[in-house]
């Protein structure tokens, strides 16, 4: 678990703004610090469940919900699992998404906040397959990533899954701690530029057609 970065303020900024939050179920999935999910509910949401791998995840988003007076229900567990089978009318999403020198996200590290195997989607291609199952028949999900895992390979993913999918949100964000460490490996592949100090972060909605 660290604490709330770019993509999380993006994400949030998108929510208030065209989030269709009040009255609605939200599930914050791999939740962190549970921050989404106290803005949903501020936003007027009915219902937060929040979900995380992590226990010291788990243990920050109930934390942080108690201490902002939110309801939440928290679980730990692997993505959708610990709900299956509801359904919500939203659904957020920050999962990791750096391409990392390993095929697999390590398990007791820091860096699974943010390791998604050699292109970053280990966890992206899962959200995409398994989110049908949890969005209710009006239901939205909201996910942010960064374009080097791929937008176009989510939204095509969502798309192929039965859900209607777009790129809702842009923003340009200089490197955090983790890429600007990682930049000469990213740069060696050939997912940076030679003089590429930022990434482009995006915002995918996805609904039942």
């Amino acid at each position: 678990m660290y604490r709330a970065q770019e993509d999380t303020a993006l994400l949030r900024d998108v929510l208030r703004q065209r989030g269709q939050v009040a009255g609605r179920s939200v599930l914050d999935v791999g939740s962190g610090t549970g921050a989404l999910g106290i803005e949903a509910f501020r936003n007027g949401a009915v219902s937060l469940t929040s979900i995380d791998l992590s226990r010291r995840s788990v243990l920050a988003s109930w934390l942080n919900s108690r201490l902002h007076g939110v309801p939440a229900t928290v679980r730990r567990g692997d993505l959708f699992a610990p709900v299956a089978p509801r359904r919500f009318d939203l659904v957020l999403a920050n999962p990791p998404y750096v391409p990392a020198a390993g095929p697999l996200p390590p398990r007791h590290r820091m860096a699974r906040c943010w390791d998604a195997g050699p292109d970053g989607r280990i966890l992206l291609d899962r959200i995409c397959a398994e989110a049908p199952s949890v969005l209710s028949e009006d239901g939205a999900l909201l996910l942010v990533q960064s374009e080097l895992a791929d937008g176009r390979t989510t939204v095509d993913q969502l798309r192929r899954a039965g859900l209607v999918a777009e790129v809702i949100a842009r923003a340009r964000v200089p490197f955090g701690p983790v890429l600007r460490a990682r930049a000469p490996m990213l740069r060696a592949r050939g997912l940076l530029g030679p003089e590429q100090v930022e990434e482009e972060l995006v915002v995918i909605e996805a609904r039942h057609g």
